[in-house]
């Protein structure tokens, strides 16, 4: 099992494309865990507070856990899936190395990978996206419901 130093230099090339993705993956993940954070204080500090609030405004603060809950769940899709996408990546990674080394033919078996990385990263996109709505909808609605703010004079 000799490794040719030429074939490296051209596997270490070929690696680089799924190693900056995974830059990208990571850098989606930090988005949202963070967003994910936020989530999970305000959620907290709803339902702490129902439990002391007025009954009038108990409706209020429960149509806003179930905007919360659904926000939750999309962010739980994206982050699966993005996780799905880094784990797929580096298997690439690792079987470009496998490939080379043992000089079995993984060509196909590393595209298979490759686009199913791909197709989790776009899912993890939409989920995302579709968190983002659910979000700029519920802020549209408590805007559209709040009363006019007075200007100072």
């Amino acid at each position: 099992m000799e490794i040719d130093l030429g074939n490296v230099g051209k596997l270490i090339e070929l690696a680089t494309t799924p190693s900056l993705l995974l830059i990208g993956v990571g850098t989606q993940l930090r988005v949202l865990t963070n967003r994910l954070a936020r989530i999970v204080d305000r959620t907290l500090m709803l339902e702490e507070r129902t439990t002391v609030v007025p009954e009038k405004r108990e409706r209020e603060y429960q149509e806003e856990l179930d905007v919360l809950y659904r926000r939750k769940r999309a962010i739980f899709r994206a982050i699966g899936l993005n996780s799905a996408c880094a784990l797929l990546m580096m298997v690439v990674i690792f079987a470009l190395f496998i490939e080379d080394v043992t000089n079995v033919g993984l060509s196909g078996f590393i595209a298979l990978l490759f686009i199913a990385g791909m197709l989790g990263q776009i899912a993890s996109f939409l989920w995302f996206l579709h968190e983002i709505l659910i979000s700029d909808q519920a802020l549209y609605l408590t805007i559209r419901q709040s009363p006019p703010l007075r200007r100072r004079r």
